[in-house]
């Protein structure tokens, strides 16, 4: 069944949306977001609530008449650690933070489910569930830790994100990777400062430094998108103090790993191991601690959820484009499929003369939040309307 919101009800999401925008929370620290989701919902009139989830993330339970399966629609709930620089009336009220990948958007569209679900499907039960710490990589991995997971666990899981750059509302499915795997690398070095007149009496970490600045990007160079996929992206390095009297002991370089699978990116991780050993091995007084940091394991689809999403796409009329290879940036949603659920990625193209993700100039198209919660209920709708799904029974 094809569905719209009324006009009343998109001009609410849009404000509210625009609320969320001018008062940001990063990764961690979305309570004031998290209270206002919970009040939506109350006033959706949500069957169950669960907060607190991984932190300060928020689930709905809509409950059908009968057993069936459990549909999941997830969002995100933080925002970025990026000043925002926009004209916008709603811009951002924080210093520092902005809503510049669009999960203020993502939220309304999936409040606008619970709106639109308020007639409860006949059988199953929807899931709505608001994730804390995507930025981070943290969130998914928290969410599913939580103990009270297994009340909400679902058998079909769907996300979206807006992709600037593609026309308005087209809808992109991938099957198979959907988004790299990735991960930071803090590689940190402790040797002996020195005065600068006589170096030679301390360890400084120039020179492994300076070697593995060439080397590790070598790791994996990106290129096009296969099977053997590797990109290892140099983002900071910092060596001793900013002083002209003191040769330096300690130092620290950052570099991100980013591939196709997850096995590929255990090969990558070696690999940066390997190399690190190969530099002190050079300098035997000088050592290092190498850690990881915002892991993300790669997003797979499930071939039947993309299905049931083109069955979808194609029902309401939408424009569709079959990807053929996976976004470079990373989503941590990608937990969901692994726990169990036959779960999909999917995402909208939110404007081909919009701002990129995370510009500082970057606003969430409001014209997607009507296409996209239309997309959601009519994915809900083909999975709990169909007869052969009556003899599951909801978790929970």
């Amino acid at each position: 069944m094809a569905f719209a919101l009324l006009d009343e009800q998109i001009t609410q999401l849009v404000a509210l949306r625009r609320a969320l925008h001018q008062k940001p929370e990063v990764s961690g620290e979305e309570e004031q977001t998290a209270a206002r989701i919970v009040q939506e919902l109350e006033r959706a009139g949500a069957d169950h609530i669960w907060t607190g989830l991984g932190g300060h993330g928020v689930a709905a339970a809509l409950i059908g008449a009968q057993g069936g399966p459990t549909v999941m629609i997830r969002c995100e709930l933080d925002g970025l650690p990026i000043q925002e620089v926009s004209d916008v009336l709603y811009q951002s009220k924080v210093e520092g933070k902005g809503h510049l990948c669009g999960h203020d958007g993502h939220m309304a569209m999936v409040l606008g489910v619970a709106l639109a679900l308020a007639k409860r499907p006949k059988r199953g039960r929807v899931i709505l569930l608001f994730q804390p710490a995507e930025e981070t990589g943290a969130g998914a991995a928290a969410v599913l830790a939580d103990p009270r997971w297994p009340e909400i666990k679902p058998d079909y899981a769907f996300a979206y994100h807006n992709v600037p750059g593609r026309p308005l509302g087209q809808i992109g499915l991938c099957r198979g990777t959907s988004n790299c795997a990735s991960r930071g690398l803090k590689i940190a070095f402790t040797g002996r400062t020195s005065h600068a007149a006589a170096p030679e009496d301390g360890v400084s970490p120039a020179s492994a430094m300076a070697e593995l600045m060439q080397t590790l990007p070598e790791i994996g160079t990106g290129g096009e998108m296969h099977a053997d996929f590797a990109l290892a992206t140099l983002t900071h390095a910092s060596l001793g103090e900013p002083s002209f009297g003191i040769s330096p002991g300690s130092g620290e370089l950052r570099v991100t790993l980013r591939s196709q699978t997850d096995r590929r990116m255990e090969r990558m991780v070696s690999d940066v191991e390997t190399r690190v050993a190969a530099a002190l091995d050079r300098l035997s007084v000088l050592s290092a601690d190498t850690s990881c940091h915002e892991v993300f394991l790669a997003t797979v689809n499930t071939d039947e959820a993309v299905e049931i999403a083109a069955q979808s796409a194609t029902e309401l009329g939408l424009e569709q484009c079959e990807m053929i290879t996976p976004m470079r940036w990373s989503e941590d949603f990608g937990r969901f499929g692994l726990d169990g659920a036959k779960s999909a990625m999917l995402f909208i193209g939110s404007g081909e003369d919009q701002p990129q993700l995370h510009n500082p100039d970057f606003d969430f198209a409001d014209a997607l939040i009507p296409i996209g919660v239309s997309l959601f209920v009519e994915i809900v709708d083909q999975i709990l309307s169909d007869p052969s799904q009556a003899n599951i029974s909801p978790n929970g």
